[in-house]
């Protein structure tokens, strides 16, 4: 899959800094609350909630920061409202990104991004100028170790999956972003360990880089996984 996702990197490198941890576990209250916010604070009805949950889970934030998102979300902490959103912009050599942002400042939040794209040879971008390049999917990856891969590919497309790929010795499924929960679901039901279950922006036409250009993306984006306020980033890049 092309295409580059932060959360994907940081849950496959499995061995973050332990200063980076604080960013972490602030990324993933944030996707709690954000998730309480939009659908309430039953994971059993509200699908993204779950989803926020298990990832929080996979990278050991504590059960009081999980219970503690949840209340913000439901508005009994008197905290500061945290606002989502999506901003657009371009890398070196041109490579297109969408940055997802969850933040209680806006305007921190701006001038952090347009910083660190200035710095890095890039630049924000107007709205919709990136974003028709991408497709919003629904992702889901998991180790093929210890599964019947083709009886589980066959329930994967019975149950509405339209790609299916092995990567880095994981098994990727794309499908609609209605249909996740379906297909987690029917996956799990067969003993199927989901690693990871979200929404992505998934590239339609991506761009090969030189070395020297990929260099500078990867600085690029160790840059931007230094700031709590990104939530999760993709390129554009083959």
């Amino acid at each position: 899959m092309s295409g580059h996702s932060k959360w994907h990197s940081i849950k496959y490198q499995k061995a973050a800094a332990d200063a980076k941890k604080g960013a972490i576990f602030t990324r993933m209250a944030r996707n709690i609350t954000m998730a309480v916010k939009e659908a309430g604070s039953d994971p059993e009805t509200n699908f993204k909630l779950r989803i926020a949950i298990d990832q929080a889970k996979s990278v050991n934030v504590p059960k009081d920061n999980i219970e503690r998102a949840i209340k913000r979300g439901s508005g009994d902490t008197g905290e500061e409202t945290l606002k989502e959103l999506v901003y657009e912009g371009y890398g070196p050599s041109g490579v297109a990104i969408i940055l997802k942002v969850v933040t209680d400042n806006t305007n921190r939040a701006v001038s952090e991004i347009r910083h660190i794209l200035t710095k890095n040879g890039g630049s924000l971008a107007e709205s919709g100028s990136v974003v028709w390049n991408f497709e919003l999917k629904g992702v889901i990856r998991f180790s093929p170790e210890n599964i019947d891969k083709d009886s589980i590919e066959l329930i994967a497309i019975d149950s509405g999956a339209e790609d299916i790929k092995n990567e880095e010795n994981t098994i990727i499924i794309t499908t609609g972003p209605k249909n996740i929960q379906n297909l987690k679901k029917n996956l799990e039901k067969q003993g199927v360990k989901i690693e990871f279950a979200d929404l992505e922006y998934i590239p339609k036409n991506t761009v090969k880089l030189d070395e020297k250009a990929q260099q500078k993306l990867e600085n690029l984006t160790d840059d931007l996984e230094e700031l709590e306020d990104i939530n999760d980033y993709f390129t554009n890049d083959a």
